[in-house]
């Protein structure tokens, strides 16, 4: 039960002034539904502004203040998602274009009537021939005076969301955090100078100390290493169940190839962890095609010679069917009973798999969460595989555990290469197998970039490949274009490039991206799976996941765009079956350094382990691993500089913490407690001993 300390923290947002119906869609979309998210909304970035008499004295790109008088409201035409324009013009008689995309335009009707003078604050840009500011951040009737300040922030929005707005809702929650005790250490404190809390969360909104978002972001690691911390623990103290197999069913695989040493190696950690009591909790981290499911099978095979069941949880149906399917072509010479167990089974196919768990007589189970259902039960689990880790959250991960009669041993796998520095970020509480080699035989993908100028080209050379009797995927950067916003209208959008295919192309060409209906994007993938289908254009969506080993070309369309994890693992998507593959990175004509480094590094190496290096030191603040994941574990504070940072001091703090205070009743023990509320580890709390 959560502390009532925080209970100020947790109020819904709409106990704020000012939060009605009609700002909770826009809130929501920004995730910002609880007075703690807006206190931890924080800037991104400070703008400082100077005052101009007219056009002329503003340099473009340029914060600035300035009196305008509205000559003119230009609403776009009918139908088209264009921009809103409000005309007006300086003291000088200089014309600058007031511009709003979407539903924002009601503000510029309400706020800019024609003929009245306005003081406005923007950045003034250029748009054709046109000075123009984008989204003022104010409008005012008073003086430049009121309006510019030393260092403003300038906060993430959503559409409906002005600067002031949002800027007030902050500065409600700010007002409502409690005192609360202190998490961390003081002498560390000290050494450190960062402030307190909740001077920490003042300062982050004003930009006045650079120490506080260090500050900040240090509460945030510690509370997630704190917490896998308190999982790694708890496994140990269960009492789970020692297997170990006589290797009999592991003899009678006969597998086309031999095992890389980093196969082998992992495979025998795996067996040592399954021969203790307590249960395993250990990663697998592979690149794509390191050949994580032998390892896997493996693993399953001891726990089925030992007498016990294995379950593999995939992500999506498709991926649990491929893994049926390969599975069960491996286990042939075995004699293992393996079944599949989706959403999609019903009636008496669901009922006969019900019945063989619970009596034993199916040993080894694939499916999605299907398999973890109430109506699901095992005669004796003992292993559960989780493909695609990173799809699933640690609490996930405890409710799997509660199916065996004793905690059964846990192999999680994921294709995403990790650097090592951020390893502990994701994984705390595991330990960790890496297959850093290639099976032998694996052959390289062909890399090249391609200007964009040569579509016509590409075109002709994916129809002489379709006519082959061969499959190929062309990936976009968006869904669909946005209209009227000049950074965005030249980026390659699925949709229209799926119009545009379908063309010359017909029934061959199907379409996925993630804002499809579940069904229709199954059914897309299923006939691109089963060969129906030729050609697949999607967005990243297909990133992990897919295996359709006659899909031998892969087009990335403003390859630039993408960060390297995701090029290498789109770049997986091919390369999986006898033929000789291809991946073509169309490019823009304009390409900045980093863009050009990127694409150079994806044709000189595929080492996916060198490439998430690479990634990281040429992104620096980006996102980790290339894109948001799903699962648990984004930071919405802490960077990628401030984890390489500071992850260490936190990990070893909570190490420290929980090795001296296993209960965390000491008084800083207790002020953690309220540290793994506040980020809302609440499953680390519920693993301690005192609860």
């Amino acid at each position: 039960m959560r502390p009532e300390a925080l209970n100020p923290l947790f109020a819904e947002v709409e106990t704020l002034d000012g939060v009605g119906a009609k700002l909770m869609k826009p809130l929501e979309k920004l995730g910002l539904r609880r007075v703690k998210d807006l206190a931890y909304h924080l800037p991104e970035r400070f703008v400082s502004r100077h005052a101009i008499a007219d056009l002329d004295q503003g340099g473009e790109g340029e914060q600035v203040i300035i009196a305008l008088t509205p000559v003119e409201h230009r609403a776009p035409r009918a139908g088209s998602r264009g921009p809103y324009r409000v005309l007006a013009q300086d003291a000088a008689g200089n014309i600058c274009a007031l511009t709003w995309f979407g539903k924002a335009a009601y503000t510029a009707k309400k706020l800019l009537p024609v003929g009245e003078r306005r003081w406005i604050a923007g950045r003034l840009d250029r748009y054709g021939d046109m000075l123009q500011i984008v989204h003022p951040d104010h409008i005012e009737v008073e003086s430049a005076a009121q309006m510019e300040r030393l260092s403003e922030p300038v906060y993430r929005l959503s559409e409906g969301l002005i600067q002031p707005r949002i800027a007030d809702f902050t500065g409600q929650a700010l007002a409502r955090l409690p005192e609360l005790p202190e998490w961390i250490e003081p002498g560390q404190l000290a050494q450190s100078g960062w402030p307190a809390w909740r001077e920490a969360l003042r300062l982050a909104h004003e930009g006045t100390d650079p120490k506080a978002r260090d500050r900040l972001a240090y509460d945030e690691l510690l509370a997630n290493s704190l917490a896998l911390l308190l999982v790694k623990a708890d496994g140990r103290r269960r009492r789970g169940q020692a297997l170990a197999g006589d290797g009999a069913l592991r003899a009678r695989l006969q597998l086309p190839f031999g095992l890389t040493g980093a196969q082998k190696r992992s495979i025998a950690e795996i067996e040592g962890d399954m021969a203790q009591e307590a249960p395993m909790l250990r990663l697998l981290q592979g690149d794509v095609g390191a050949g994580k499911t032998v390892v896997a099978l493996n693993a399953m095979l001891i726990a089925v010679e030992a007498g016990k069941q294995a379950a593999l949880l995939a992500p999506t149906e498709i991926l649990a069917r491929q893994h049926f399917e390969t599975l069960r072509a491996m286990l042939a010479p075995t004699g293992v009973e393996i079944a599949l167990l989706t959403g999609r089974a019903k009636g008496r196919e669901r009922e006969s798999i019900l019945m063989g768990l619970l009596d034993g007589s199916i040993q080894l189970l694939v499916g999605t969460h299907a398999i973890f259902q109430d109506t699901v039960s095992y005669r004796d689990l003992g292993l559960v595989v989780i493909d695609e880790q990173h799809r699933f959250g640690v609490a996930q991960r405890l409710a799997l555990a509660a199916k065996g009669r004793r905690a059964p041993h846990t192999l999680a796998m994921t294709a995403t290469p990790i650097p090592r520095s951020l390893t502990l970020a994701q994984y705390g509480e595991m330990d960790v197998s890496r297959l850093d080699e290639l099976p032998p035989g694996r052959q390289a993908i062909d890399t090249r970039v391609v200007p964009m100028e040569r579509l016509d080209e590409v075109v002709a050379g994916v129809e002489r490949h379709l006519a082959g009797g061969q499959q190929a995927y062309w990936v976009c950067p968006m869904v669909r274009e946005l209209d009227g916003v000049p950074d965005l209208a030249d980026i390659a959008a699925a949709e229209a490039r799926f119009a545009a295919l379908k063309e010359r192309f017909g029934e061959a060409v199907v379409l996925v991206h993630g804002q499809l209906r579940p069904e229709v994007k199954d059914a897309a993938m299923e006939r691109f799976a089963t060969g129906q289908a030729r050609l697949l254009v999607a967005t990243t969506v297909i990133e992990v996941g897919v295996d359709v080993p006659a899909a031998t070309l892969m087009v990335i369309e403003q390859a630039e765009r993408f960060g390297l994890a995701q090029l290498h693992q789109l770049r997986g998507r091919v390369g999986r079956g006898a033929e000789k593959s291809t991946c073509l990175l169309l490019r823009s004509a304009q390409l900045s350094e980093t863009g050009r480094a990127r694409l150079a590094l994806m044709r000189e190496t595929q080492d996916g382990f060198r490439i998430a290096e690479e990634d990281l030191a040429l992104r620096g603040g980006g996102e980790l691993l290339g894109t948001r994941q799903s699962g648990e574990a984004a930071f919405h504070i802490a960077n990628l500089e401030q984890m390489q940072k500071l992850l260490p001091m936190a990990h070893a703090d909570a190490r420290l913490l929980i090795e001296r205070d296993g209960g965390l009743t000491s008084p800083r023990g207790e002020a953690a407690r309220l540290l793994l509320y506040l980020f809302e580890r609440d499953w680390g709390v519920q693993l301690l001993r005192g609860g």
